[in-house]
């Protein structure tokens, strides 16, 4: 299979279903684990669907296709446009929403955050956070624990983009932080649509943006005037001291902070949830984590980590808007549709996963599974900036969980999957029990 500028310039569009775009846009936002197997067996793996606001988009599951659209050319994929879903929420600045030089810009000006000297920074922290809330555990009696592992990831990420995480404006913050991301995937329509905002749950989720932006806007405003600004080296106080011509307004402030605290805790505790949730099912690989956790294998827990991402993926596809005609595979797909890389259907690929449906860490343990055939933060050049830090801060908690604590089940049957705005969580909150070892 090939992908690039079409030679044809009429191709067929890809085949897909005919339904109404309301109802594929319900059925995808609501049903999607139940959905992409079907859409697969009878379209294959180029399927073109109808989505809100979207309208034009094409789904992905041939790994080879994946491959070359993530190589492709920033300017003919464009990722910020392909997560324009996401604009009421984070902002048109935000590094997720932007493209090209603006992109480049946002992303240079974060990296410092999440590189090598700066992850070891947080090795204690991170520890110190997570010994925290597990001395708080309640044991013996079950409790949802993607609840707890989504308190102790907004900890950290509070941590590091502001440097402390207590105040009254944090602690306001924090709880208003979990009023915005408890949406469903029917929200979105309210996310877009002045109309819809003007009533019952949209109102109330503008209204709890509006205070979320209200208390960025006071924090920064807060830190401009800090006398020790220039020494501290927190996120926030990094991007208020950039030189020169690569300042911020405060609007782009506002923009990248949200989505650092957004997207960099609601994907971890998630993975996390679902690796207790897989470990409490499986006591062999459990105890097996348990060896890991005391003597300190780390790739191990790692590889946990990564399983929990392959088998339950956060985040069901990607997206990238076209800028021009592409040929994908024998169609042609015209500038302006969206494609999606569906990390879903790759991941449960029996040719690249051998045995799908089986949690089993050890896949990722030697050569591991095939070159990108695991993307849970996205390839190319848009890979996720906190993918390390996400992956250090779940080998972290592993660790320290698995030296106290065996885990067990109150239901050992699989959990169904539920949408949370663009992420699929635990349906039941991942219960499990804990015990003292």
């Amino acid at each position: 299979m090939a992908l690039r500028t079409p030679i044809r310039a009429h191709s067929a569009l890809p085949p897909g279903p005919r339904l109404p775009m309301a109802v594929q846009t319900v059925l995808f936002g609501a049903f999607r684990n139940a959905l992409l197997p079907r859409l697969q067996r009878h379209y294959g793996d180029v399927v073109r669907l109808r989505l809100f606001p979207e309208r034009s988009v094409v789904l992905i599951g041939d790994l080879d296709l994946v491959r070359e659209i993530f190589a492709g050319p920033v300017e003919t994929f464009h990722a910020g446009e392909g997560n324009m879903v996401l604009k009421p929420m984070l902002g048109e600045h935000s590094v997720l929403l932007t493209d090209e030089e603006e992109h480049r810009r946002a992303r240079k000006l974060l990296m410092p955050a999440f590189n090598g000297p700066a992850m070891r920074g947080y090795r204690d922290m991170v520890t110190e956070l997570t010994v925290a809330e597990l001395d708080r555990w309640p044991e013996g009696r079950p409790f949802r624990a993607h609840d707890r592992m989504r308190a102790l990831t907004l900890e950290v990420i509070l941590r590091v983009v502001f440097g402390v995480s207590d105040g009254a404006r944090l602690t306001e913050l924090r709880a208003a932080l979990e009023r915005v991301v408890d949406v469903s995937a029917l929200d979105l329509f309210g996310w877009h649509s002045p109309a819809f905002q003007k009533f019952g749950p949209w109102r109330r989720n503008r209204e709890r943006q509006e205070r979320v932006d209200q208390l960025l806007y006071a924090e920064i405003a807060e830190r401009r005037a800090a006398p020790d600004l220039a020494e501290r080296t927190d996120v926030l106080s990094r991007l208020l001291t950039v030189p020169g011509d690569e300042q911020l307004s405060d609007i782009e402030l506002r923009d990248q902070l949200i989505t650092l605290l957004l997207a960099g805790h609601e994907t971890t505790a998630t993975a996390l949830a679902w690796a207790l949730h897989e470990l409490a099912r499986d006591p062999a690989t459990a105890a097996e984590t348990t060896r890991a956790a005391d003597e300190g294998d780390e790739k191990y827990l790692e590889a946990v980590a990564k399983e929990a991402m392959r088998l339950r993926p956060i985040i069901s596809e990607v997206s990238r808007k076209l800028t021009k005609d592409v040929q994908v595979g024998r169609y042609t797909v015209p500038a302006g549709y969206m494609v999606l890389p569906s990390i879903s259907m790759i991941h449960a690929s029996a040719e690249h996963h051998p045995s799908p449906e089986v949690f089993d860490p050890a896949r990722f343990l030697g050569g591991g599974p095939p070159s990108g055939s695991w993307f849970p933060f996205g390839g190319g050049a848009r890979r996720c900036l906190g993918a390390g830090f996400s992956l250090l801060e779940a080998t972290i908690v592993l660790r320290e969980l698995f030296r106290r604590y065996r885990v067990s089940t109150p239901h050992p049957r699989p959990e169904r999957t539920k949408t949370r705005h663009i992420t699929l969580v635990p349906g039941d909150g991942a219960r499990i029990a804990v015990h003292r070892r």
